[in-house]
């Protein structure tokens, strides 16, 4: 079985390098690490860290050495990290060790989620039916965004294979984000945050339209809807079925029902174009969940379109996580990766028994893999509840 820790290329490095892996190996039990290979900015708390206590990563930037030949007629390039040159290529370095080790490098890598590139290239942004821009989230319709997103995964996978390739935002990215210093004194409703985060930006109304699709009636759809919402003294509910119902709560508006439909498109295509580029041996899953679609993502489109998903399971009890892992795996057939991911924060996970009773029931539901979150975000004592539940799926029978 599949079984991966997520870490930082920082982590690492603040560890140990030779620590870090015999401690993956020995004390998690763990085959693979899923390292961050392109990654966003955040403000990180780092109990596992002998030398820091928090870190800004350096915003939209790779953690790995790029091959110069792959990007020199690229419009978006990425750049690399400051903390490559001064700690050295972790996904190298893993690369390097794993026939000795048993320890094989996954790539945790970050598609669309770029405020860095945005704010360098805004034509290449998602855009509101208004015409507003969100910097943080690049454009699956942009064709310019389309060969970064497919040069970043067939450079990392020829130079290093690494064993997976998890897709993290290969598709359109909600409006609440969380960005720095986020304002919203109106209340929004989970409806009035979807519609602010349906793009409309001009590589998307083009493309719906060569697709037959009438964008600009969508548009004037969205644009009424968001505008109601806003002169409203408080919040009110005008689709009680959202997000439940999905799409369909929206089916009295055809124009923005079928440009919805269609919206899966973009995303679907990216992911069966990154597959194209991939070294063969490099499995390409798409992170996704339940709620997939409101970023676009057809879970069974783009499970076809690559070689499976990889499903948050973070705030699942046990009991929840069989109904959801079955769908998903009758969804997407029997061949393909399953991957649940599980998450080791507090107070969703309490216990190493907790933790170990998510894998169980994930495996048996159908995961042929597991992840976990994240090697140096949670205090040292929990690793042992990885350990538990690791090394209680890889003894079932």
């Amino acid at each position: 079985m599949h079984l991966s820790i997520w870490t930082y290329p920082w982590d690492i490095a603040d560890v140990g390098f030779d620590g870090f892996i015999q401690e993956a190996r020995d004390r998690l039990g763990v085959n693979s690490v899923s390292l961050s290979a392109s990654y966003h900015a955040g403000h990180f708390l780092q109990p596992r860290s002998p030398k820091r206590k928090s870190y800004f990563p350096q915003d939209g930037t790779v953690y790995f050495k790029p091959d110069a030949a792959i990007w020199a007629d690229k419009e978006i390039a990425p750049l690399v990290a400051d903390h490559v040159g001064e700690a050295g290529d972790m996904m190298a370095r893993i690369d390097g060790q794993r026939e000795a080790s048993g320890i094989a490098p996954s790539s945790w890598t970050v598609c669309l989620h770029n405020t860095r590139l945005g704010m360098a290239h805004p034509g290449h942004v998602t855009r509101s039916a208004f015409g507003d821009p969100n910097y943080f989230s690049l454009c699956p319709s942009s064709p310019a965004v389309r060969a970064y997103a497919t040069g970043l995964v067939a450079d990392l996978t020829h130079r290093y294979l690494p064993r997976v390739v998890e897709l993290e935002t290969p598709g359109f990215m909600g409006f609440d984000h969380g960005y720095h210093h986020e304002k919203d004194g109106m209340g929004l409703n989970p409806e009035d945050e979807f519609l602010l985060s349906i793009c409309f930006c001009a590589h998307c109304v083009s493309a719906a339209g060569a697709a037959g699709v009438d964008a600009e009636a969508a548009k004037r759809e969205a644009k009424a809807m968001i505008s109601a919402a806003c002169d409203r003294a408080v919040p009110e509910v005008q689709f009680p079925g959202f997000p439940a119902k999905g799409i369909a709560a929206f089916a009295d508006h055809e124009a923005l029902v079928s440009y919805l439909e269609w919206r899966k498109t973009p995303v679907t295509g990216l992911v069966r174009e990154i597959k194209a580029a991939a070294h063969p041996e490099s499995a390409i899953v798409v992170i996704s969940g339940a709620q997939g679609w409101r970023e676009g993502i057809d879970n069974g489109e783009v499970a076809a379109a690559c070689d499976g998903l990889l499903v948050s399971l973070y705030d699942l009890e046990t009991a929840q996580i069989t109904p959801l892992v079955d769908a998903m795996r009758a969804l997407i057939g029997p061949d393909k990766w399953l991957i649940g991911g599980l998450r080791v924060f507090y107070p969703e996970t309490r216990s190493g028994d907790q933790l170990e009773g998510r894998a169980r029931a994930a495996k048996a539901a159908g995961c042929n893999g597991l992840n976990f979150y994240n090697y140096g975000l949670i205090p040292e004592p929990r690793l042992d509840w990885i350990g538990q539940a690791c090394h209680a799926v890889r003894d079932e029978a």
